[in-house]
């Protein structure tokens, strides 16, 4: 290195963000990841025996994937290389495996490629990269915010290690933000006061990512700064709060919201259900597609224990196709309000799946004679007839067998005591009752 690459990096340490300039330097400063870099855990037994497999980084954004990839490899004594798959192609991956090998026939070592948001990738140039992790002549760290299993190659994820990265906890928060405070004033030569309550404010809004509190932090003490002293207040940072972006911008996160709204209605609980509609409306969530879901949940979930429901569900996917946002957010919240306080039964879809697999199983079976179609010439000679008709019994029921004969006596549905299901079988059970009576 000569003069002057030494004072270029020199120069771009000085003026880079200052989350690159808090950028933990040993595995001692990384923070809110102790369980990952616990001792006898798979990072420290990969270091301790310098046998680094090839691992993807799974989590949230400003969460620590790209400094445990840096350390990780500095730490193995390992060649560094990093590409983003934002703006990497082919000929870059060919070239970066054309220097690992010249590593390896010069006695160099071996070398890691770090990719940054590896689910980017293509397919065809994540499968360039199947050969040579699977002859292990480079090591692969890959980088992602999004689930691997959704995003990543199955025949590249197989032949590779997943790591959750989890967002960061309170007390890491807490500890950044002192980090921040002792780092900016030494740096900008001034005191810093922060009061409890912004404190707190800026931990609950950066949602567990790092790089978000310290932008904040950073963005908050410029706008707070009066001459050499800096005092945060909770009605500073929330004005120059930076508006953190919703969390929606993948499929993962996307069913995992449509699957806790779901899950909030089975449960009964009304504003659980109602957070999460707004949190997909707010994402920008296509509200046929969740009142597409809440039309399913009308029958499967709620059922006949109240069967205003699926009117309900039918009325709103209606008003969905013909209004747009903002005012169908009315009508989804009415929906999902009814169905989270509705009574529950899915007898009818259990009752349903129940008899299909029975039949993918037995067959149809053949019909009784006396269900048969009478409807032609002909009928009498085959055996058909002795169909006995409800409606001509004074109380509009008649015990006949209507299951074919291998199963006369099988049970599909069983009810349940809720709402309007509950009536529903005390009518059906009172008719049996008193058909008894009359056969004797």
């Amino acid at each position: 290195m000569d003069l002057f690459e030494y004072r270029r990096l020199e120069q771009q340490e000085e003026h880079a963000p200052l989350a690159q300039r808090l950028r933990p330097k040993t595995f001692g400063e990384v923070l809110g990841q102790e369980e990952l870099l616990r001792k006898g855990g798979l990072i420290d037994k990969a270091l301790s025996s310098n046998t680094l497999p090839s691992m993807i980084l799974y989590g949230p954004p400003g969460t620590g994937k790209t400094t445990l990839a840096q350390l990780i490899s500095k730490s193995c004594n390992m060649n560094f290389f990093k590409v983003s798959a934002v703006a990497a192609g082919v000929k870059d991956l060919r070239e970066v495996v054309e220097s690992a090998r010249e590593h390896l026939r010069m006695n160099r070592g071996r070398s890691v490629l770090f990719i940054d948001e590896i689910h980017r990738f293509s397919k065809s140039q994540q499968d360039f990269l199947l050969p040579y992790v699977e002859e292990g002549e480079l090591v692969l760290l890959g980088a992602t915010t999004e689930n691997p299993f959704f995003s990543v190659n199955k025949a590249l994820l197989s032949r590779m290690i997943l790591v959750e990265v989890k967002p960061l906890h309170h007390d890491a928060l807490e500890e950044l933000l002192e980090r921040c405070v002792d780092l900016y004033s030494k740096e900008h030569g001034v005191e810093i006061e922060i009061d409890p309550e912004a404190k707190e404010f800026l931990i609950s809004r950066s949602g567990g990512d790092a790089r978000r509190c310290i932008n904040s932090f950073e963005v908050s003490a410029l706008r707070a700064r009066e001459g050499n002293s800096i005092h945060m207040t909770v009605e500073n940072v929330r004005d120059n709060f930076m508006q953190a972006a919703l969390n929606y911008d993948n499929d993962e996160e996307h069913y995992n919201t449509i699957s806790a709204f779901i899950k909030s209605m089975r449960g009964s609980d009304v504003d659980a259900t109602i957070f999460y509609l707004a949190k997909m409306l707010v994402a920008g969530e296509d509200p046929l597609f969740i009142a597409r879901r809440m039309l399913i949940f009308a029958s499967e979930d709620v059922g006949n224990a109240d069967p205003m429901a699926l009117s309900l569900a039918s009325s709103t996917f209606y008003a969905a196709t013909v209004l747009g946002m903002p005012e169908v957010r009315i009508n989804l919240s009415q929906c999902a309000v009814y169905l989270a306080s509705a009574p529950k039964s899915n007898a009818s879809y259990v009752a349903i799946d129940r008899a299909m697999a029975f039949v993918r199983e037995r067959g149809g079976l053949e019909v009784p004679l006396h269900l048969q179609d009478t409807h032609f010439r002909g009928a009498e000679k085959m055996g058909r007839g002795g169909y006995l008709y409800p409606h001509n019994e004074k109380k509009g029921y008649v015990a006949q067998q209507y299951l074919p004969d291998a199963i006369k006596d099988m049970k599909f549905y069983q009810s349940k005591p809720m709402g309007y299901e509950k009536k529903m079988e005390a009518f059906l059970s009172l008719l049996k009752e008193q058909n008894k009576d009359v056969d004797k």
